[in-house]
């Protein structure tokens, strides 16, 4: 089978000639920049420069040497993108390696630390204190004044949005679609891969940006009309994104990716019957415009945290496949989720704890615990080869190589 062909037929429940394998296919499978120097001098590796192509959660484009060592069947549909020396800056990443971050969201100092900007209002959305790894999101525009009329300007400035692309003809103006189609097409004609398209559409999570998690809870729980407005007006951007997204790209690629951080690590964020109320509806009729506009996609939805509960309904409202599958948090063990939605659902992750084994065990300890999670996931197809989320910076590239030849 090619790259491909495997994933594919996992995701249409027909086992595979072995289990296919993600390694950064989306922003949630990737591998932290100051980990991914230290595996490719483990692996005895060329060494070559670090590119950083999410500023936020500092993860590094892997090359494709190292996609080949660990038989990688994905690759995300960014990689089509931004090669040219002019997208790119130097930076050093917080334990002095040297790096390259997008010329776009070059972080700048701030109150000994680091601050990302949005443009072109300079605006701080997001800062990383001295010893910290990682952004995190400081501006919260509707923490004390909401405007709707300002909803898709404020979504502009968001701390996601505004370092996701280069700005420009890639993204906007009268040619951004062309450019948009041709860099999809070539990638499709370069690589035998399957390409994951990261549209995102979030709900919940655009809520808790724009409000602060605590507000926009209780907007849902207590002004349940001004939250069906706000939402309303979050799907009309969706919508019309989606329409541009699919008419561009879709052609091109075989996984499209929607995102909303739905669990913690107790359960769902939401009860069942408000997901039903206020996301569900809207979910379903963003991947039914998928569905009916291009039917061979598959939609996949990255969703951290124990969501167990709303399974039932996330797979009636049209969904394909779900990452990174949290198998630490509460009803979301392997033994279970397969046996009980196993033909009706692609588990795209769970294959590796990063909590604690990945990060704590020894090299033995991450094979056979690999191992079991997959001839757990594997039987019948409906599973993609990927650990708990992003491989984090501290994480032994030992244990890294254990991961990946286990799976394969």
């Amino acid at each position: 089978m090619t790259s491909r062909e495997r994933v594919l037929a996992a995701l249409n429940h027909r086992e595979p000639d072995r289990v296919p394998i993600d390694l950064s296919g989306h922003r949630s499978s990737g591998i932290a920049a100051m980990a991914y120097g230290r595996l490719r001098e483990f692996l005895g590796l060329p060494k070559r420069p670090i590119r950083v192509y999410d500023p936020v959660q500092q993860l590094a484009i892997v090359d494709e040497d190292l996609l080949q060592r660990f038989r990688v069947d994905t690759i995300e549909l960014g990689r089509a993108f931004a090669h040219e020396d002019k997208y790119w800056a130097d930076w050093v990443l917080p334990d002095g390696t040297p790096c390259l971050m997008p010329a776009w969201a070059l972080p700048d100092r701030l109150n000994g630390g680091w601050a990302l900007r949005a443009k072109p209002s300079g605006r701080v959305i997001a800062s990383m204190p001295q010893g910290v790894w990682y952004f995190e999101q400081v501006n919260f525009p509707f923490l004390e004044h909401e405007d709707l009329d300002r909803v898709e300007a404020e979504l502009a400035e968001c701390m996601w949005s505004a370092i996701a692309s280069p700005p420009g003809p890639i993204t906007a103006g009268p040619g951004g679609a062309t450019l948009l189609t041709e860099g999809a097409r070539q990638l499709r004609l370069q690589s035998n891969r399957a390409i994951l398209g990261l549209f995102g559409g979030n709900l919940l999570e655009l809520g808790q940006w724009f409000y602060r998690n605590d507000n926009f809870f209780m907007l849902l729980a207590g002004e349940p009309e001004r939250a069906h407005r706000f939402l309303d007006r979050i799907m009309e951007i969706h919508l019309r994104n989606l329409d541009r997204f699919l008419q561009a790209v879709a052609d091109y690629i075989d996984v499209i990716v929607f995102g909303d951080d739905l669990g913690m690590q107790s359960g769902p964020q939401v009860s069942p019957a408000m997901y039903r109320e206020f996301f569900k509806p809207r979910e379903r009729l963003l991947w039914q415009r998928v569905k009916q506009q291009k039917p061979h996609l598959k939609i996949m939805l990255h969703c951290c945290g124990g969501v167990r509960e709303l399974l039932p309904d996330l797979i009636d409202a049209g969904l394909d496949a779900i990452n990174p599958v949290q198998v630490t948090c509460r009803g979301m063990q392997a033994k279970g989720l397969k046996a009980d939605f196993g033909k009706r659902l692609t588990f795209w992750g769970g294959g590796c704890d990063t909590r604690d084994v990945l990060i704590h065990g020894t090299p033995a300890q991450v094979r056979d615990h690999v191992r079991l999670q997959v001839e757990t996931w594997r039987p019948g197809g409906g599973f993609v080869f990927q650990q708990v989320h992003n491989i984090l910076a501290d994480v032994p590239p030992a244990n890294i190589v254990a991961m990946y030849d286990a799976a394969g």
